[in-house]
């Protein structure tokens, strides 16, 4: 009994690392928080880590090598954190015996699958492997966004217009499991989110307006939320430094994003930077996106 207590009492969080800095802001804070985080990074995507956390990197595809370090290192709960730009190719999948049974799957989804379908495929593997999938926020909840504005500059009427709409197109995106972001200008949906990413997406209306596409006086914003039949343990809406200065070269007001379903990274930071700017940041509930300052009355 003795020895079974001591088992339960060493268990261990694993962060599954991709790209950005999210992966070591959860590291830092489960730290803070008293647990002794085990760094699981994606090879090609992931940085290494400061040398005080252990760590060891596997190929995207390996469940086998996620697998073997999971119960080499007494892991029990796993958060998985941070950007993946690449697929593996069904040839490099690594997968343990007992999971052969569910790689027909996996290679469907890897093939066809949007972000979120492989997500509810990588959770369903470690499930497999005993451990229970949390979510960044669980261990870092103060990286979320609340409802509000965050900056000195508050959306104007113009702003809540593309807001709205914004919020409309990125639903209908996330539906199709194709992305999180829309950029809207004068009222009306100018780009969606792609494969490419939020920081590229902004890269190509700043083209546009560079070139007289859009109009380079009207005002835009930025709408990033969760997808309808997101599982909120992974690759929540984000937000950081890059994306205040790729809204400003844009040409953009400001940036909504959905209260307590996105992060917001390097926060004192981003705010300052988004004031400096002149940009709002704001936290708004899609289910209540009529209810700005001024129009709570009518909603």
């Amino acid at each position: 009994m003795a020895a079974q207590s001591h088992q339960q009492k060493n268990r261990r969080l694993a962060i599954v690392a991709g790209r950005g800095r999210l992966p070591l802001d959860v590291a830092v804070a489960a730290r803070a928080a008293g647990d002794d985080p085990f760094v699981i990074g994606l090879k090609g995507e992931a940085d290494r880590f400061p040398e005080t956390f252990e760590q060891a990197f596997v190929g995207i595809g390996d469940a086998s090598g996620v697998h073997r370090l999971i119960k080499e290192h007494g892991i029990d709960r796993v958060v998985l954190s941070g950007g993946v730009e690449r697929r593996p190719d069904w040839k490099q999948l690594r997968t343990p015996l007992h999971l052969i049974p569910i790689v027909p799957r996996m290679v469907r989804l890897l093939r066809r699958g949007g972000d979120d379908a492989v997500l509810r495929a990588v959770i369903a593997v470690i499930e497999r492997a005993g451990c229970r999938v949390v979510g960044a926020q669980d261990v870092v909840p103060g990286l979320l966004a609340e409802i509000g504005p965050l900056t000195r500059r508050e959306p104007k009427p113009s702003d809540w217009d593309n807001i709205r709409v914004g919020l409309a197109g990125a639903e209908m995106l996330g539906r199709m499991d194709i992305g999180q972001a829309a950029v809207a200008v004068g009222g009306r949906i100018v780009a969606l989110e792609g494969p490419e990413g939020t920081d590229n997406m902004l890269r190509r209306v700043a083209d546009m307006r560079a070139s007289g596409r859009i109009s380079r006086r009207r005002p835009g914003a930025l709408i990033k939320r969760c997808k309808p039949q997101q599982d909120e343990r992974a690759d929540l809406p984000t937000i950081g430094l890059a994306t205040i200065e790729n809204a400003r070269a844009a040409g953009l007001s400001g940036v909504a994003i959905e209260a307590g379903r996105a992060f917001i990274l390097d926060r004192d930071e981003t705010i300052a930077a988004a004031d400096a700017a002149g940009l709002f940041v704001i936290g708004v509930d899609p289910d209540r996106q009529d209810a700005e300052p001024g129009r709570r009355d009518q909603v």
